[in-house]
């Protein structure tokens, strides 16, 4: 049995419909994964996340390390997990974290009910504390195996590559890709003589508005630079729009700070309007310093306690958080 290097999915040549598929069985990478790297070309495997929690129990059999990876925009899903392996927890991409924001804050401020033994904030795409998060590794590992798990599009894939190029004997890479479920089983990825790195596929973080828009909108929600939060006093009833695809009426004089890829438009009425006035909608009091937490998207913080009206698309979630910032 041979997997994809790319993904980690079984190769096989009968149905090019089903995972691992490539003509030539001598091949390393899968055609899905070929056609990724090469021409940008996508192809879904629907999982659901029992598949994925399968996964977790395996990992949580071998009371190995784990590297839990998240980035600025979306941890709050990390409540939602349940594994009692000690964990490092991995801050990436903080090259898009607004450089203003101190990082000890920042990592003190996430919840989560895991056992945390350790914290880093990381970038892959600026190899900034990789050395730290090494050293870290390095210094809790429990055996050879260390996991990596992680929500879709947090840069798992991406960090296990940087860890390749800058501590491995062997240069394969992993696929990476901005849309979910990219890595579709176990890769287990040697390092050093001591080390092995094991990907596993992105857990689908239910309710997130990730997986349930395309491709073009998909881009715009991931940031690809550092987030300018975009500060908007309220004095009177006002309804915001974030692009067409969350409306908000604030109902009294707050202030609101967006921390959201910035590619997202936001839009301000000072009357009624009829835009998104169809999608799901519930009214919510935010408490003083709290963020509203949109699953997928980012969040946006709240400095008085306001009501609000909260409307968005079918199937996303949102919570209600003590502020990180």
């Amino acid at each position: 049995m041979t997997k994809c290097q790319g993904c980690g999915a079984v190769l096989q040549n009968k149905n090019p419909q089903k995972e691992g598929y490539v003509r030539d069985l001598a091949k390393s990478l899968c055609e899905r994964c070929f056609k990724i790297r090469n021409y940008n070309e996508y192809q879904f495997f629907d999982k659901d996340n029992n598949y994925y929690l399968d996964i977790i129990k395996k990992i949580e059999r071998s009371k190995d390390l784990v590297l839990l990876v998240t980035d600025f925009l979306n941890t709050d899903s990390l409540l939602e997990l349940n594994i009692h392996n000690p964990v490092i927890l991995v801050l990436t991409k903080r090259d898009l974290i607004p450089r203003s924001l101190y990082e000890d804050k920042l990592l003190s401020n996430i919840k989560t009910n895991l056992n945390i033994v350790d914290k880093v904030i990381v970038s892959s795409k600026n190899n900034y504390n990789f050395d730290l998060l090494f050293s870290k590794i390095k210094s809790h590992q429990k055996s050879k195996n260390v996991y990596v798990i992680g929500y879709t599009s947090a840069g798992k894939s991406t960090l296990i590559n940087k860890l390749i190029k800058n501590y491995g004997h062997d240069k394969t890479e992993i696929t990476t890709s901005i849309l979910p479920s990219t890595t579709l089983d176990l890769i287990e990825v040697p390092i050093d003589e001591n080390l092995t790195i094991i990907d596993t596929p992105g857990l689908l973080d239910e309710g997130s508005i990730i997986l349930n828009v395309d491709g073009k909108t998909l881009n715009k929600i991931l940031p690809k630079k550092e987030i300018k939060p975009i500060v908007i006093q309220i004095k009177v009833n006002q309804t915001i729009l974030i692009d067409n695809l969350v409306r908000l009426d604030v109902q009294k004089d707050s202030s609101l700070i967006f921390y959201l890829s910035n590619d997202l438009k936001i839009e301000r009425y000072y009357k009624n309007i009829d835009k998104l006035a169809t999608l799901e909608n519930q009214n919510i009091i935010v408490p003083n310093n709290s963020d509203i937490v949109i699953k997928g998207m980012g969040f946006i913080k709240v400095t008085k306690q306001t009501p609000i009206k909260i409307y968005l698309p079918h199937d996303v979630k949102f919570s209600i958080r003590s502020s990180i910032i």
